[in-house]
């Protein structure tokens, strides 16, 4: 007997091109690669218009699904049939779930199950209350479902099926929503994280349940036996592929690359163990979703898996399953009263029961009210993991169109009011105690000297280095701290959250404490800082802070204060090219400099890295630099020639002060004080007619130089300090003169606005560097001398970031 005929006939896989009289779209690969690019494109776009109301990309990509679906653009059958047609649902759905396959694998390598068993109890009882009490209004809101728009489906797996879909936190979207935030430190958005990762090991283990009493075999010991068997499979993960990832991950050091092998292999387990779930009758997604768990997330491993096929997945596959979920989701079918009145009802039903749930055990766990409330909210967030429920829920026949319509729309409502309703109702203060060292012109020189040095690649690190041990001074004048700080771009990628897991807990940045073996995931940024730290006497602190370049000026003027630092420290955002000319690095990272020079807590000091000391760095007995400060007057001159002054106690450095002064009866200010150059597109010279107080305090901090000089020059050897008085009545006059010292100096610090016109360019690119330092850091003036450029702390101008109360405490931070 013949087989019966399929009502849709296979699609071919490649067409022979127009010109032969085939229409592309009528095969398989042409039509998938029109599919892919029409929605990268649409949900990309989606994505970019939703940006500035802060929400996560899966909320663009879930609306870019059902726009594109029978709600919106399908409704036009010709759109519909042409690029969504039924025969090639299949290769689509296909290639969307493999896709997906690999997202959970990356949501299992992200998990670390160490992390949760060391959760603490008030996460523990906030994520089971946070389950438990939507789970039984799921309950209840099923039969209400049964009674009306879902009749005749099977009780048990529907009851489970709406108690997990309403339970749900999306791990994954809670962590992007709180980095958005920054919350991620905060002591609310620890308990999330972590009662976020408990309640996602539940959901799975929940929908491995309700999955496993669906299918056609009514008999229970079918849900028995693929309860057993999947019980089995995470057992057989756990003590035999886990060994096998372990010796792989530890055949993979630091330092070198991992096996294209070892990829593989592991590659391979993850479709091996999808296959096997998926013969057991789960579901594919587990079998990737627990090789991702045991995953070994100590050393390089982990990282380059992710690296490896996130992009890709998250990219390009990932939107394919939102798209395959939309074109199921038809909002015309929530029509009625009775229906959108059962929207109404889901949604505060999930809402309620998240909330009232965490807020309630919260209270208890003596969660400040405001807090408690935040994290109800954080904690109703859905996702991925919701609408793999739903898809399943109805590729079993469990959820019919119109019930999977209003979960989605439910999915979509609580998730896109969390980011506005959570800063609402909750934004942390910054608060800080006073502190008075906040810069290198102080009255007592002996005090420690903090500084915070910032990085966002090594190739800053080496001169930095160099920098810092030039900076060091002498013991009488007090040691010398310097937190290193690496700066990364809070990315769309996922994986660009897997750092929580380090945060401490007293709202800083991310604080690397001594690594133990338990947790070797270091930052290779810092391993040349902490290498330096063993053979000075300067205490490097490495610290981590991941943040939009659009707000990431907050965590370093924060951490600025509360580590109570003297000087900021911040890399040019132009880079030296071999053949000397200076290459922009992008105007995101100028505009960061930009806005922490207007709200630093204390001095700030951008460094024009040209190489100081070479590529490599200099042991402190090779150290043998010529550094000049020139100055021209004014606060930001006199901060470059304190710093100058504890440059020269390095017994390497020989520092000269260049002080530029007019001819008798001329002046450099022309009648006036330059304060600046505004930062905006305009560029104006903000000027200010007094500048007779300046004047005295240049002249007491220059009298106060010559003293130190003169005491210096009596010890004998060679002088460490020296002056030299540049007349100059015109910039070319300045510009000769810089342009004669450059060949022979390896460091120029000047101040960042200095009381002079000459040479102020309005059409300079370089605002935040002031007249001065954008001519150093000119492709023209030189290809060998490093520039730091200063501004000094100014109470009056500064628009501080850290509300100062004089009675708070700092947490406790181990020095160890």
């Amino acid at each position: 007997m013949a087989p019966p005929a399929s009502p849709v006939a296979p699609m071919k896989a490649t067409s022979n091109g127009s010109f032969q009289g085939e229409n592309p779209l009528d095969f398989a690969l042409p039509l998938l690669i029109l599919q892919i690019c029409l929605v990268v494109v649409f949900t990309r776009t989606l994505a970019f218009l939703l940006k500035p109301l802060r929400q996560p990309r899966v909320i663009a990509e879930v609306i870019g699904g059902i726009l594109l679906g029978p709600s919106a653009l399908g409704r036009s059958e010709k759109f519909l049939h042409t690029v969504f047609p039924a025969k090639s649902m299949t290769v689509l759905d296909t290639v969307a779930n493999i896709g997906l396959l690999f997202f959970l694998f990356l949501i299992g390598l992200e998990l670390d199950i160490r992390a949760i068993r060391r959760t603490g109890k008030k996460s523990l009882g906030i994520a089971v209350a946070g389950i438990t009490l939507p789970f039984v209004l799921g309950v209840f809101t099923s039969f209400v479902l049964r009674s009306t728009v879902s009749k005749g489906v099977s009780q048990g797996p529907f009851l489970v099926f709406i108690g997990v879909a309403l339970s749900i936190t999306a791990f994954p979207v809670l962590a992007r929503i709180l980095a958005e935030l920054k919350l991620l430190t905060t002591d609310v958005g620890r308990i999330a994280m972590s009662a976020a990762a408990i309640n996602d090991v539940a959901a799975w283990i929940l929908l491995a349940l309700a999955i496993a009493l669906t299918g056609t075999n009514t008999s229970p010991l079918v849900s028995v036996w693929v309860l057993l068997c999947g019980a089995g499979f995470v057992g057989f993960c756990i003590f035999a592929l886990r060994p096998l990832l372990a010796m792989m991950a530890r055949r993979s050091p630091d330092g070198e690359p991992v096996k294209e092998l070892y990829i593989c292999i592991t590659l391979s387990l993850v479709l091996a163990a999808s296959f096997v779930t998926d013969t057991i009758g789960i579901h594919a997604l587990f079998g990737a979703f627990v090789v991702g768990i045991v995953v070994p997330k100590d050393g390089p491993f982990a990282g380059v898996l992710i690296e490896k096929i996130e992009d890709l997945v998250s990219g390009l596959f990932l939107p394919l399953y939102f798209v395959s979920s939309g074109l199921k989701t038809n909002v015309a079918t929530i029509s009625g009263g009775l229906s959108w009145g059962l929207l109404v009802l889901v949604i505060f039903t999930a809402s309620f029961g998240k909330i009232v749930g965490t807020v309630a055990l919260s209270m208890m766990c003596k969660v400040h009210f405001r807090e408690a409330l935040a994290l109800g909210f954080l904690m109703n967030t859905k996702g991925l993991v919701e609408l793999i429920v739903l898809n399943i829920g109805k590729d079993r026949k469990v959820l019919n169109d119109q019930t999977f319509a209003i979960f989605v729309l439910m999915a979509l409502f609580t998730t896109f009011i969390t980011t506005p309703l959570v800063m609402a109702i909750y934004k942390p203060a910054r608060r800080g105690a006073p502190y008075k060292n906040r810069s290198f012109f102080r009255k007592n020189p002996d005090t420690e000297l903090r500084m915070l040095a910032c990085f966002h690649s090594t190739r800053n690190i080496p001169t930095m280095i160099n920098l810092i041990e030039s900076s060091r001074g002498t013991r009488k004048r007090g040691r010398l701290t310097v937190y290193a700080m690496h700066l990364m771009e809070l990315s769309e990628r996922s994986s660009a959250i897997s750092m929580v897991h380090k945060a401490r807990y007293n709202g800083l940045p991310f604080w690397n404490k001594k690594t133990d073996d338990t947790n070797s995931n270091k930052d290779h940024m810092v391993i040349a800082f902490e290498a330096y730290e063993q053979l000075s006497t300067v205490k490097v602190r490495p610290m981590t802070a991941i943040s939009s370049l659009n707000d990431i000026h907050e965590d370093i003027c924060a951490s600025a204060h509360h580590k109570s630092v003297a000087m900021i420290l911040l890399p040019f955002h132009k880079h030296q090219r071999l053949d000397g000319t200076m290459e922009s690095l992008g105007n995101s990272f100028r505009s960061v400099n930009e806005r922490v020079l207007r709200h630093a807590p204390c001095s700030v000091g951008i460094l024009v890295d040209r190489g100081l000391g070479g590529t490599a760095q200099v042991s402190a007995s090779d150290v043998s630099y010529n550094v000049v400060v020139a100055f021209f007057g004014g606060r930001d001159d006199r901060e470059a020639l304190a710093y100058g002054m504890r440059l020269a106690e390095h017994p390497g450095i020989v520092m000269t002060l260049v002080k530029f002064v007019a001819p008798p009866g001329k002046t450099l200010i022309f009648g006036a004080k330059l304060v600046g150059i505004t930062s905006d597109k305009n560029k104006k010279i903000l000027k200010e007619e007094d500048c007779g107080d300046e004047k005295e305090d240049d002249e007491s901090f220059l009298a106060e130089y010559m003293s130190v000089r003169n005491s210096k020059n009596k010890e004998g050897g060679e002088p460490s300090m020296l002056y030299e008085e540049k007349v100059v009545e015109s910039k070319a006059e300045i510009c000769v003169v810089l342009k004669s010292m450059g060949r022979n100096v390896n460091l120029f610090v000047v101040g960042r606005m200095p009381p002079t016109a000459p040479l102020v360019d309005s059409t300079s690119d370089c605002a935040e560097l002031g007249p001065v330092g954008s001519f150093l850091a000119s492709s023209e003036f030189s290809s060998t001398a490093s520039v730091v450029v200063l501004q000094q702390y100014n109470p009056t101008a500064s628009q501080p970031l850290v509300v100062e109360e004089a009675d708070y405490e700092l947490p406790e931070t181990s020095m160890a």
